[in-house]
């Protein structure tokens, strides 16, 4: 048995050096033997060496992390060619363990192939009409931002953690879209909920995580992987159960949320041979929907309050803006475009936090040449999102925060093509637009009552900007004070 697991290893290596020995492959760091790279890679944070690695191999190189070949893209340019003017080549998802076998992965964010396309077309259409970037989905977001604040205020300035309560408003808003209803955020299905989703955003950044994805077969010593699977099937069990009450009471002619629209695609498909309307879509959809729905979102405000703690000028400024151009009302998405140093917060507080660094992996679905390499079908991609946002041809100080990147000589907004936190192509971001709308407004709905201080003893040097791990990297553990303002 040993010597036929040897002799199979021996054949995998070969077979990935053959398929990438075609043509001029991009160059990278020589491999060892079993193990690739892996020596020289910071495990906790990959995408830090990548980064270096780019300084020595170039906008387009390779890497090998156990037996798999990865080619990383890095730098505006080489992304944008990529993503963008070669989308389709670029659009595939490759097989990733924690995830699921090749041929099982559902959903809209995993998913690959006429899987993949089918639920992505439905995704955004069903958001659309359950009112993603209209006024309906906006009153939403001003009836959360509304609760969140008041709960906040109920302290009394005291030092508070956020993490919960913010990831409870912005999950209500997506909880709204997929199931019609929203949650108080002492509910303690609702909270056992955004438990899990949390505590696996952070298990699959893990270097144990990452060396099961290289080593299967190394399962039974790597114990995160379990963690993460088992919190799946507990989300699974919930919105399982979710659907069967919405199927009860299922009106074809009323349908309420997200579920319901899909249920109703589900009876008329009835019957169909290869249909894609099926139960296991329908879980992994709307748990994919409310994980990247609730935490990028979450972690991107949370880094945004930090932010305005350490530096209290911007915040000063942010606030002036509020002042005259809102007065004591509340802000609409409206009212984006008479703010512009407020917008330029927002987005730059975007790019300097940087919360998916490495972005999704993808998988080349033809052979393709990209900058004069040769990559064939097949081949695990890494997008550096990192190396867009801080690329020193594009920003004019990529490692400070610079809200200026936004602003032109006369204070106007200005938009930079190489702003791509929600990442390009045909895998971009399917809640764009509605991340876009949350962020604006719960932002500035924030900063118009609070005035946001570090706890007592913490001064703004003590205020700790290195993110913490996780697939997106969320700012360390850190408390606020919120000052209600006069």
């Amino acid at each position: 048995l040993l010597f036929i697991l040897i002799l199979l290893l021996i054949l995998k290596i070969q077979h990935v050096w053959k398929s990438h020995a075609k043509g001029n492959f991009p160059p990278g760091p020589r491999p060892l033997p079993i193990i690739g790279n892996l020596h020289i890679m910071d495990l906790k944070r990959p995408y830090l060496t990548m980064l270096e690695l780019s300084k020595t191999y170039g906008p387009v190189f390779s890497i090998q992390m156990g037996l798999r070949k990865m080619v990383v893209l890095s730098g505006y340019d080489t992304v944008k060619e990529a993503l963008v003017n070669q989308a389709d080549a670029f659009s595939g998802r490759p097989k990733i363990p924690v995830i699921g076998k090749r041929g099982k992965e559902n959903g809209v964010i995993f998913s690959d192939g006429e899987n993949w396309k089918v639920m992505r077309r439905f995704t955004l259409a069903t958001l659309r009409d359950f009112g993603m970037g209209k006024k309906a989905i906006e009153d939403r977001v001003v009836e959360e931002y509304g609760c969140l604040a008041d709960i906040i205020e109920a302290q009394k300035g005291k030092p508070l953690e956020m993490t919960l309560m913010m990831n409870a408003a912005i999950a209500n808003v997506i909880v709204s879209i997929l199931l019609g209803k929203r949650y108080d955020y002492e509910d303690p299905t609702f909270k056992r909920l955004l438990s899990l989703v949390n505590e696996n955003f952070r298990v699959i950044g893990t270097p144990s995580v990452s060396l099961y994805n290289m080593f299967p077969v190394l399962g039974f010593l790597l114990k995160d992987h379990n963690i993460f699977i088992k919190n799946v099937k507990e989300i699974n069990a919930f919105i399982k159960v979710t659907f069967i009450e919405h199927l009860k009471a299922l009106d074809r002619n009323n349908q309420r949320s997200f579920i319901d629209t899909f249920l109703v695609r589900q009876q008329e498909e009835k019957g169909k041979a290869n249909g894609y309307f099926h139960n296991e879509n329908l879980t992994e959809v709307v748990r994919n929907l409310f994980a990247a729905g609730m935490e990028t979102t979450s972690t991107t405000l949370r880094w945004g309050l930090l932010l305005m703690m350490k530096y209290p000028e911007i915040q000063k400024k942010v606030q002036e803006e509020i002042e005259r151009v809102l007065g004591l009302n509340p802000p609409r998405i409206a009212h984006r475009t008479q703010m512009p140093y407020t917008d330029a917060v927002v987005h730059e507080i975007q790019r300097f936090a940087n919360i998916l660094p490495l972005n999704l992996p993808h998988e080349t679905t033809a052979d393709v040449t990209l900058k004069g390499y040769f990559i064939p079908k097949g081949t695990y991609i890494v997008p550096l999102l990192a190396s867009v946002l801080r690329d020193k041809s594009q920003w004019e100080k990529p490692d400070i925060f610079y809200p200026e990147h936004f602003l032109d000589s006369e204070g106007k907004f200005v938009k930079k093509d190489a702003f791509m936190p929600f990442s390009a192509g045909r895998r971009t971001c399917a809640g764009e637009t509605l991340a876009k709308m949350e962020l604006f407004l719960f932002f500035t709905s924030l900063l118009q009552r609070f005035t946001f201080h570090p706890p007592p003893g913490v001064s703004v040097s003590d205020l700790d900007l290195s993110p913490a791990i996780g697939i997106t990297v969320p700012p360390v553990t850190h408390e606020v004070c919120a000052v209600p303002r006069s």
